[in-house]
């Protein structure tokens, strides 16, 4: 009635209402689209959205969108189209391949004015793992790498010491021999049949996968560890997952049909669940008695900036909070993944006497011990690794021997590599 009866009053709060509309629509809420995988992911970044980036940024709507199916084709689709989010996940299998695009945005100048994240906070492998011709492309926000897990109730049962540190490869299969006498309704061991396991063994007597366009496979560095590798398997002290009705090495070890695999900490939440009572250790891959050293892969995922976001600033001020000393405590305390920092080499949390714990430390350990290389095959990516899972397959399995499957390896790679070359 007041304002009928005021029209002086009732214009200035119309001014006030199409003032307040108009900047509404002249500036509008900025928004950082983030693009990740489905699954478990997306619960982890809906979580750390809302404890660590909104509270941060309450001005910025953060939007987070999980890709399903072939994550590599969406992000490279979208690259392409000028659809893609502002940063997204960049899988160390595949990152140097879009590098060289001009699709992805150089980070160095970012990181350089950062005041919460600089180059040597983090592991500098990882830092090496998303560079790309001098310019730094990702920023790493976790990482694995294999490890040896082992029944201690088993060995308990065999009277056998525990796998360790300290053992070579001869002194490990030594052990597997006492175990098979002694426990003879358990393999020692399951052997996946492929280069991503039985690749780290040939890194540790120092092989390198591709030099100047080539790859040696009758190198004495490669030749050492194959054989080795599939000797456990023809000596019966290691088996194919295959073999014992399981698709992959962490399912024989959680069914106690092996007595160890090797397998990165993804396998931590799989026994969680599966096997909840079973007593396991872990230790670092066993060291090649001639080298001495020991070698491994870095599996890791980085974020990655949109070149042509139109929110760079903003972006990277996302990335800085979701690899902070806080977020990556957050994930880590909460078994999810191993942080990409440095400090947390000394975390209080790797010092507990608790399984999950422990075995997270060692596969921390396993980034700096050795011969550690990315999980990257240049531009040839997986179909690299075909014709090596199919002489370790073809050999494994009893339908060859080593020296007919190389061979055939051999010549599938180099043919690869030439039409890669055309």
């Amino acid at each position: 009635m007041f304002i009928k009866n005021c029209p002086r009053l009732s214009g200035i709060i119309f001014l006030m209402i199409t003032f307040v509309f108009i900047c509404i629509h002249a500036f509008p809420q900025t928004t950082v689209r983030i693009c990740g995988q489905s699954g478990a992911d997306k619960k982890i970044m809906e979580d750390m959205i809302k404890k660590f980036i909104q509270p941060k940024m309450p001005d910025v709507k953060i939007i987070y969108e999980p890709q399903e199916g072939d994550y590599l084709k969406a992000i490279l689709n979208s690259l392409s189209a000028g659809t893609a989010a502002d940063i997204f996940y960049m899988d160390i299998y595949w990152a140097k391949n879009i590098m060289n695009t001009g699709t992805v945005e150089p980070l160095d100048s970012y990181i350089a004015k950062s005041t919460i994240l600089k180059k040597e906070d983090l592991f500098q492998n990882l830092i090496e793992a998303f560079t790309y011709d001098g310019k730094l492309y990702g920023i790493p926000k976790d990482f694995n790498t294999l490890a040896l897990f082992y029944n201690k109730e088993i060995f308990d049962e065999g009277k056998v010491p525990y796998p360790n540190d300290n053992d070579t490869w001869q002194t490990l299969e030594t052990k597997f021999s006492s175990l098979a006498k002694a426990v003879t309704d358990v393999t020692p061991i399951a052997l996946a049949p492929q280069f991503e396991r039985m690749g780290a063994f040939a890194f540790a007597a120092g092989f390198v996968p591709i030099v100047s366009g080539k790859t040696n496979l009758n190198s004495p560095e490669f030749l050492s560890a194959f054989n080795w590798y599939v000797g456990l398997c023809n000596k019966r002290l290691g088996v194919m997952p295959a073999d014992v009705g399981e698709g992959w090495g962490g399912g024989a070890f959680a069914n106690e049909k092996t007595a160890a695999c090797i397998e990165g900490a993804w396998i931590l939440s799989f026994l969680k669940d599966k096997s909840p009572n079973l007593d396991y250790g872990s230790c670092l891959l066993p060291k090649d008695p001639v080298t001495n050293e020991r070698g491994n892969f870095i599996y890791s995922v980085a974020w990655g900036m949109n070149s042509k976001s139109k929110v760079k600033s903003d972006a990277f001020k996302v990335i800085e909070i979701l690899t902070s000393p806080e977020a990556q405590k957050y994930v880590l305390e909460k078994g999810l993944a191993i942080p990409s920092r440095m400090e947390f080499l000394n975390s209080p949390y790797f010092k507990q006497k608790d399984k999950i714990a422990e075995a997270n430390y060692t596969v921390l350990r396993g980034l700096t011990n050795g011969n550690v290389r990315p999980y990257y095959f240049g531009k040839y990516g997986g179909e690299w690794m075909n014709p090596i899972n199919s002489a370790l397959n073809e050999v494994m399995g009893g339908q060859s021997d080593a020296s007919t499957a190389l061979k055939e390896a051999q010549a599938n790679l180099n043919n690869i590599m030439k039409q890669e070359a055309k």
